[in-house]
């Protein structure tokens, strides 16, 4: 009797187990689930939706790079003193520094000034990629944390391109929000996920 009562605490507590672990494995899926669904911060928004993390990005580079246009389109000055990932097809400017005359006071550094050129010099990556596509061609921009490659997507749908992904984490990545860091550009981006970059720059890729 005792002998029976032992196997069947036995089999409750083996069955109380593995609900917990099954529990505890769907709130993590859940947990996951949320943290992918956060909504995006309107700035980095576009009418396309077509969204990348940095490392689903170099994901869809690595699995099909001659069906891909990536196009990093931060200032000369970051690509030459932050680094650039050797991926890149083409650094195209979005914005210019104005020969840092024009300060911004909300922002607490110097203005850009918007590149009047950019479309064209999308039009020229796509020739030279030889994709033959043109503006079915599928591009991917990357800023430096994703609020401008969103700008350049908008312009770019507007322009008739239907095919534009942006890295909604950049190269540099979101700041950190809190601790002694808080202000870092340390949470995500292509730097802080180890993905391959070097401050070598490549003169032809310069458009």
């Amino acid at each position: 009797m005792r002998s029976r009562n032992k196997r069947h605490i036995a089999t409750r507590v083996a069955t109380l187990c593995l609900v917990t672990i099954v529990a505890t494995g769907i709130a993590r899926a859940e947990t996951a689930a949320m943290v992918q669904t956060k909504p995006l911060p309107a700035k980095k928004t576009t009418p396309q939706q077509l969204y990348l993390t940095a490392q689903e990005a170099y994901k869809m580079l690595s699995a099909a790079p001659e069906e891909t246009l990536f196009i990093d389109i931060r200032t000369r000055s970051e690509v030459t003193f932050v680094g650039m990932p050797g991926q890149v097809d083409f650094n195209i400017p979005f914005m210019f520094e104005d020969d840092w005359k024009a300060w911004d006071d909300e922002k607490e550094t110097y203005k850009l000034a918007y590149n009047p050129d950019f479309i064209n010099r999308i039009r020229k990556a796509i020739e030279l990629k030889g994709d033959g596509k043109d503006k079915e061609t599928r591009i991917i921009l990357m800023c430096r944390s994703g609020k401008r490659s969103a700008q350049a997507a908008r312009i770019l749908h507007i322009a008739g391109y239907r095919n534009v992904y942006t890295i909604i984490d950049g190269f540099e990545g979101d700041k950190l929000k809190n601790g002694e860091r808080a202000g870092q550009r340390l949470v995500n981006g292509w730097k802080n996920s180890d993905l391959p970059w070097s401050y070598r720059l490549e003169r032809e890729k310069l458009l």
